[in-house]
C-alpha cells in the first residue's frame, strides 16, 4: 500500500479496509476503486474549474474585475 496514496485518501479510510475481514486481493480491489473514484473526481473538478475560466473570460467586460 502507497503511504502517498494513505495521505491523500486520509488513513482512517485505510485503518477501516485493514480492520476488515477480506483477502489481500479484495482489499487491494477496494483500494483500486478509491483510487479510481478519487481521480475520477478530480478530472470532473478540474474540468469545472476550466469551464468556470473560460466562461468568466468570454462573458466579463474587461474593465470589470470580480473577487
Amino acid at each position: 500500500m502507497n503511504s502517498n496514496s494513505q495521505v491523500k485518501f486520509g488513513s482512517v479510510i485505510y485503518d477501516k479496509l485493514n480492520a476488515l475481514p477480506m483477502s489481500s486481493i479484495e482489499r487491494q480491489a477496494a483500494i483500486n476503486a478509491m483510487q479510481d473514484a478519487d481521480a475520477i473526481v478530480d478530472a470532473i473538478l478540474w474540468v469545472t474549474h476550466k469551464i468556470e475560466q473560460i466562461g468568466a473570460s468570454l462573458f466579463l467586460k474587461p474593465g470589470i474585475k470580480h473577487n
